[in-house]
């Protein structure tokens, strides 16, 4: 299309994402199976609404945040789109406090929006899987060893193998900021949080650029990049002999957290404490976490969240504290895609048969299909006129696996020739055999 001819040239917004049918049902597949994950470990679905009162939205936000929050009135109402799933569901829980159960496991995976700059891999439009755990008053920490265990789970039904589950305590940067007279400490939060993009030497220009003297930066770098096992690092923590009530909470929980997670079935080599995992927002307050795939660093974390004390504050009296993690499904997919990790070479049909009737079989053909569409089999009928070759070449660019052609011998003896479009192989079988052979195809 163009303009010279009088059409709009079609487009979409800037930052937003649109995928073609070999791409959407790859990302469906990877967004049902977090979906299926966390139903496993018992989280219940929540849906809130894409749009909410603006004053609901942002009665905690500002700097870029507020900034990037797309605002609009309807009437004398302010909207805003979410920017993340977290708020909302705070606002969720405060509203229906009484009818929930705790503690509350919702998970949620939807859209959110931010007017943030385009870049690749960022989108303003974009899928979060979020999984949180809501206490009444008080969650015990071994919610903080699961969350691990769901991350692990996830990731082996996406098909990874190597990646890494980083974990730290916001308890013990907190305290041993205290301990070393760190005033700033959201800012040094922020910088210790940049370990892996800049040097050890910028990162403690960074530091003192930031008001934290040089014996205390050095200090500060020795601790968050001791190496060894997670054990380890914990037994290096308490020879500083720190005495700080909040930095010991913090060793503790990690502690109690370690020991959880061995029951959990997480192996070692896919979880390590890291004293650098700091998480930037001020938001958390406990255990914090972030996944690395291991073999594509670069990628960045893919899979990030971690313990804060209250999450309703703003909309209600109670205390909830929670735990929590969130994937960012479309910058995930987008990453993955771009750097070839996965192919999205598939089919571009869920259909796993299709039937091609001839024009005197039709009916036939249709109670056929309907029969096989009973046993779970995703069947389409191609009722389109044209050569057999162009219907055969119709479902093999859509990557359809088997294709059944029905005239009047299939409809007199009920009997069809499978053909295996991959193989090229026919099979002569009734309907209950087609049915067991693709279901064996698939299966296999």
């Amino acid at each position: 299309m163009s303009k010279d001819k009088g059409y709009i040239v079609p487009s979409i917004p800037q930052g937003m994402q649109e995928l073609l049918p070999k791409e959407q049902i790859l990302f469906n597949k990877m967004m049902d199976t977090i979906k299926s994950t966390y139903e496993l470990f018992g989280f219940i679905p929540v849906d809130t609404p894409v749009m909410e009162k603006a004053e609901v939205l942002l009665a905690k936000s500002g700097g870029d945040t507020e900034k990037q929050v797309y605002r609009f009135f309807k009437g004398d109402h302010e909207l805003a789109m979410r920017f993340d799933l977290t708020v909302p569901l705070a606002r969720f829980v405060a509203q229906h406090f009484g009818e929930l159960t705790f503690p509350f496991r919702r998970y949620h995976i939807g859209k959110a929006y931010r007017g943030e700059r385009p870049q690749k891999g960022r989108f303003r439009e974009f899928y979060q899987c979020d999984i949180d755990i809501i206490g009444n008053g008080a969650l015990s920490i071994i919610n903080d060893a699961e969350i691990p265990s769901i991350i692990y789970t996830v990731f082996k039904a996406l098909g990874f193998e190597s990646f890494t589950i980083k974990m730290n305590n916001r308890k013990i940067l907190n305290g041993l900021f205290a301990y070393l007279e760190i005033i700033d400490k959201v800012e040094v939060m922020r910088i210790i949080d940049k370990i892996d993009k800049v040097g050890i030497d910028v990162l403690k220009n960074m530091l003192n650029e930031a008001g934290v003297s040089e014996k205390a930066a050095e200090t500060l770098l020795s601790i968050i990049t001791f190496n060894g096992s997670s054990e380890e690092i914990l037994q290096n923590l308490e020879k500083f002999d720190i005495e700080n009530d909040v930095f010991q909470t913090g060793i503790r929980e990690m502690q109690e957290v370690l020991k959880y997670i061995n029951s959990f079935g997480v192996p070692k080599e896919n979880y390590t404490v890291d004293l650098s995992i700091a998480r930037g927002l001020d938001y958390y307050t406990g255990t914090v976490y972030e996944t690395i795939l291991n073999d594509y660093p670069s990628i960045g974390s893919v899979c990030s969240g971690g313990r804060y004390d209250n999450l309703a504050q703003n909309y209600t009296d109670k205390e909830l504290p929670g735990v929590g993690i969130s994937i960012g499904l479309s910058r995930l997919f987008y990453q993955l895609t771009a750097g070839k990790i996965i192919s999205t070479d598939g089919p571009a049909s869920t259909a796993q048969l299709m039937i091609i009737p001839m024009e005197d079989s039709r009916e036939f053909a249709l109670g056929t299909a309907t029969k096989i569409r009973q046993s779970g089999i995703n069947t389409e009928v191609y009722f389109s006129d044209g050569k057999i070759n162009k219907k055969m070449s119709y479902a093999n660019k859509l990557g359809i696996p088997f294709v059944i052609v029905i005239g009047e011998n299939e409809k007199n003896t009920g009997r069809f020739s499978l053909k295996n479009m991959l193989s090229g192989e026919q099979t002569d079988a009734d309907a209950d055999e087609v049915i067991s052979i693709i279901k064996g195809e698939t299966n296999g």
